[in-house]
């Protein structure tokens, strides 16, 4: 199905879903704080979202994209991480601004032009923050790893991808050499949902779990 007759703020929530449906199933609150909408407003879209058949809200259990929503979704990020990819590798824009700004293109992106792009990129399979690109036939093969924040203590890392969307996140974990491909060590892990300390690039970095539970690690290898 093509997303052309759909608004942003639709295209936005689909690719929002797909992106947290891997973790856990998404909920209307979980939405919105990703967002930064009211869960009211979430609410109100996800309405709209089964009116259209492109997701099904089950009380209790949460929101899940329908078939036609996930190709929608998968659609909308095919042509946002192609657009992370060039506004990275060719005009060499900062990192952590390239999710924020390749947002703002994805949704004036005709098919051929995103057809153009995979093709001048080279078909890339990953983005610069390490996330899988769909193929044209919204098939991507999803990630292995597990969140930084469930690391056990000893253990030693490799940074496989970053979920963040927030460029103050991203900017953040940027900083700290938090980055795909980057080695890091579990340090030490404070009790009552406290900070997780790692070792990084020669340096000690103190993570609140929020933070993260937004970094993908793998494969993982104990230390004794």
């Amino acid at each position: 199905m093509s997303s052309e007759h759909l608004s942003e703020s639709m295209e936005m929530y689909l690719k929002a879903m797909l992106e947290m449906s891997d973790r856990e199933p998404a909920t209307v609150n979980r939405l919105a704080e990703r967002l930064g909408v009211t869960p009211v407003s979430a609410n109100e879209m996800v309405r709209k979202l089964d009116e259209h058949g492109l997701a099904k809200h089950t009380p209790y259990k949460g929101v899940a994209l329908t078939e036609k929503g996930r190709e929608v979704a998968c659609n909308v990020m095919r042509r946002q991480r192609l657009w992370e990819v060039f506004l990275f590798d060719h005009l060499k824009i900062e990192w952590s601004k390239i999710y924020e700004l390749a947002c703002s293109l994805e949704h004036a992106t005709a098919p051929e032009v995103t057809d153009a792009l995979a093709a001048f990129l080279g078909d890339p399979k990953t983005c610069p923050r390490g996330n899988p690109i769909p193929a044209a036939d919204g098939s991507f093969v999803p990630l292995d790893g597990i969140p930084l924040s469930e690391a056990t203590v000893g253990d030693v890392l490799r940074v496989v991808a970053i979920n963040a969307t927030s460029t103050d996140v991203l900017k953040y974990l940027q900083d700290r050499n938090i980055l795909p491909g980057s080695e890091i060590k579990a340090l030490d892990a404070a009790p009552l949902q406290g900070p997780l300390t790692i070792g990084v690039g020669g340096k000690e970095v103190a993570l609140g779990l929020q933070i993260a539970d937004f970094v993908l690690v793998g494969p993982q290898t104990s230390q004794k």
